[in-house]
């Protein structure tokens, strides 16, 4: 995983960010959390599934592992992160989505992403959606 977040990484900075933001469906980001342990700033690319009206939804899957992220325990020890997409960064407040809202975010998350409901599959953990909505004014592009 840190393998293929550093290929990524690599990829937005060699094309001058123009390759890279888009993975299928979905859009590609940037996750920067604040270390739990270290307090140090920690980034990660991630995917969203699901993002409009400035809102973007992660989904802590790790492959189907039976631990969670550490990206999404940073962000469940401090709420208040930063998203990067299509190269503009822009602060949000991160949280967990509800059984409710994973019930309705769900059909359209595998829609974008088949493999997440094999990641779900994988695990008897249950895979945390997190809901990033963006703080004061930030206008992210969706």
């Amino acid at each position: 995983m840190r393998a293929m977040n550093a290929v990524h990484r690599a990829l937005v900075a060699l094309s001058g960010g123009r390759i890279g933001w888009r993975a299928g469906r979905m859009v590609v980001v940037e996750l920067h959390t604040v270390g739990r342990k270290s307090g140090a700033r920690r980034s990660t690319m991630l995917t969203a599934p699901i993002s409009r009206d400035g809102r973007y939804v992660l989904v802590a899957s790790k492959g189907g592992d039976d631990r969670n992220p550490d990206w999404y325990e940073n962000l469940r020890a401090n709420a208040d992160v930063a998203l990067t997409a299509r190269g503009t960064t822009a602060c949000f407040r991160a949280r967990t989505a509800s059984d409710a809202e994973k019930r309705e975010l769900w059909p359209e998350i595998v829609a974008a992403y088949p493999g997440y409901a094999a990641y779900q599959r994988r695990t008897s953990r249950n895979i945390p959606l997190v809901i990033c909505d963006p703080v004061g004014g930030n206008a992210q592009p969706g």
